[in-house]
């Protein structure tokens, strides 16, 4: 596109330069040969003044007569008539592509301004000149311009290759080479300092290759730790509950002093057993995905209150407040593991304040579905948990700060719930802690939901 822009106006153009560059002699030779007396010219000079246009014929008209200034023995019969005082440039264009593709031997009338005191000059001559000279100057521009442009995508692929290609492909290579062995600190890109965009991008990737080869390092060491852990958790498991049985034995000695200690080892045993199933559990690779069906809550509820040992005379409320017949879309096993992590912490953390007192120390659920969703408001009356907890809550081992707690129950119960497609986060109350969790029905179940309601 650009060698045709440059181009064929060129072309066009020379051929006007050319035939206006005729013209312009011929009025030269007009005001000669309109100067001397017809009897003062000879053959000679009349053939030499031709030759010097390129004109077979030259006349010019003044009013209503034209004089035939000079022609050769036998001026031949124009093919073409060329009005040079009415060229455009589509027609210029147009008029040079023709001429590049007439015959030879075609013979041209044209017509320009004329000398003073004239209407018009015009002359006669052969479109052969013409056409080889544009043919020469069409090919030379053609080369010129050819070379100029090979030239010139030389410059921009040299460019292109140095400034972009090879950093990008550097990128690549090394991202390729990071990508087969992370760990291996010697395979992070090193910044070139550009300072353009690929220098920005070379930057941020070094930077987030340290921090992914310094997160699997540390992901190994805590994978080679766990693995451990779950083995030591599972035998100590065992011998936890071997120390159970014994104290549940001890319990029904009547010595006084044993008495007195039995409730406390049982419920430090308790703690120490729900710790290593909780730690076993979180430890696994991946949890099973949800077998999902309809879950009647309030029966849930009941199931969670009477694990926790929640009954009258606990000391701690239990007020629970759901709609009538209100059931969940969801994994039965794996949403009672939610309510009752979540349980046993706000229990947990009511147990700071001995002696219990239910009309103050209560766990308080709410349950409501909005259309497609179940949403679940736990809470309790407790201390609540402090500002500087709250950005970890839901990282693993990360303590509540509550007597008893092993900082794997809400990460536990916000997996189960994201499992679910579901959301659970830490509202913000002036009484005790409250979580709500939300839990989506599947769209097989909204489809049948609604079959039911229109039935």
């Amino acid at each position: 596109m650009a060698e045709i822009a440059v181009l064929v106006p060129t072309i066009a153009n020379y051929r006007i330069a050319w035939l206006s560059d005729r013209l312009a002699a011929a009025r030269t030779a007009a005001l000669v040969l309109d100067a001397a007396p017809l009897e003062g010219i000879s053959p000679d000079l009349t053939r030499q003044l031709l030759e010097s246009v390129g004109a077979k014929v030259i006349v010019v008209k003044r009013e209503d007569t034209r004089r035939l200034l000079a022609a050769s023995d036998m001026p031949p019969m124009a093919n073409v008539h060329i009005d040079m005082r009415e060229t455009t440039l589509w027609t210029a264009v147009h008029d040079a592509f023709d001429t590049l593709m007439a015959p030879d031997g075609r013979i041209l009338r044209v017509v320009g301004d004329p000398p003073r005191g004239a209407d018009f000059i015009e002359i006669v001559l052969s479109g052969t000149p013409l056409r080889a000279a544009l043919l020469r100057f069409a090919a030379t521009v053609l080369l010129v311009s050819l070379a100029v442009a090979v030239a010139a995508g030389v410059l921009v692929y040299v460019s292109l290759n140095w400034l972009f290609v090879r950093p990008m492909r550097r990128l690549t290579e090394r991202i390729s080479a990071f990508r087969e062995n992370p760990e291996d600190a010697s395979r992070i890109i090193v910044p070139s300092g550009r300072s353009d965009e690929i220098g920005t991008a070379e930057e941020a990737l070094e930077e987030m290759q340290r921090e992914l080869s310094q997160t699997l390092h540390q992901k190994s060491h805590l994978a080679a730790l766990g693995l451990a852990v779950s083995k030591i958790n599972h035998d100590l498991r065992n011998l936890l509950s071997s120390a159970q049985l014994l104290s549940d034995r001890l319990a029904t000695v009547p010595d006084p002093t044993v008495q007195r200690f039995a409730p406390k080892l049982l419920a430090a045993l308790d703690r120490a057993i729900t710790y290593c199933e909780q730690t076993l559990s979180y430890g696994r690779a991946k949890e099973p995905l949800p077998e999902r069906r309809d879950v009647a809550l309030a029966h849930l509820f009941d199931e969670v209150r009477e694990t926790l040992g929640l009954q009258s005379g606990s000391g701690i409320g239990w007020v629970v407040d759901i709609e009538r017949g209100l059931v969940a879309d969801a994994d039965p096993d794996q949403l009672f593991r939610v309510i009752l992590n979540i349980a046993r912490n706000a229990v947990q953390a009511l147990e700071v304040r001995a002696p219990a007192d239910p009309e103050r120390d209560q766990i308080r659920i709410k349950a409501r579905r909005k259309g497609a969703v179940v949403e679940i408001e736990m809470g309790d009356t407790g201390p609540g948990i402090p500002a500087a907890r709250r950005e970890h809550l839901f990282e693993a081992f990360v303590s509540s700060a509550r007597r008893g707690g092993t900082g794997l129950g809400l990460p536990i119960a916000e997996e189960l719930v994201r499992a679910h497609g579901g959301e659970i986060r830490l509202l913000d109350t002036q009484v005790g802690t409250t979580f709500r969790i939300t839990i989506p029905d599947q769209p097989e179940s909204r489809h049948h939901r609604r079959e039911r309601i229109r039935a």
